[in-house]
């Protein structure tokens, strides 16, 4: 048996209420005083941007922020505290919901157990999903549009370019 069979989906690992609590420390630090992500059924969007890390080590896979343009783009403005109008960039975006991820990311690698370690944000089309019992998605909404984060397992070996040393 190799080592990718031996690892535990993330489902044994974490659970949502777990990667809510972790959305709760982050969102009004990052985001802003007083904003929160609010977990509730939320359609999927119909123009997904998406952001993530990967995080590698005992379990691998992806921490992903998933939200349409108009969202994307506001909350660009709420990390990175530019006041209309201003016309917000693409790669703006991508350095905005780069740094949400990563530190969603760096805050859930912190949970899982043995040594991980993160991987670069990126941006784009969200990466593939492994397992159905190695994902876990929390719908929901921030201020009132939808967003999704999801930590789910690699479908594919995972990135070998990090952003940090490995914790010992």
């Amino acid at each position: 048996m190799t080592a990718p069979e031996l690892a535990q989906p993330i489902s044994a690992l974490l659970d949502a209420q777990t990667v809510q609590s972790i959305a709760d420390d982050v969102w009004p630090s990052l985001v802003g005083d007083g904003e929160v992500f609010v977990p509730v059924p939320a359609p999927p969007p119909l123009e997904p941007v998406s952001a993530w890390v990967t995080i590698s080590g005992p379990w691998n896979g992806a921490v992903v922020i998933t939200c349409d343009s108009h969202t994307a783009e506001a909350l660009t403005e709420s990390v990175l505290m530019l006041r209309p109008p201003t016309l917000v960039e693409e790669e703006d975006v991508e350095d905005a919901l780069g740094e949400l991820a990563n530190v969603l990311g760096g805050n859930i690698k912190s949970v899982l157990p043995g040594v991980s370690t993160l991987g670069l944000p990126q941006t784009g089309a969200a990466p593939p999903t492994g397992r159905l019992d190695d994902v876990c998605r929390i719908n929901g909404q921030w201020r009132g549009q939808s967003l999704t984060i999801t930590v789910q397992g690699a479908a594919t070996a995972p990135d070998t370019e990090r952003n940090e040393v490995p914790q010992q």
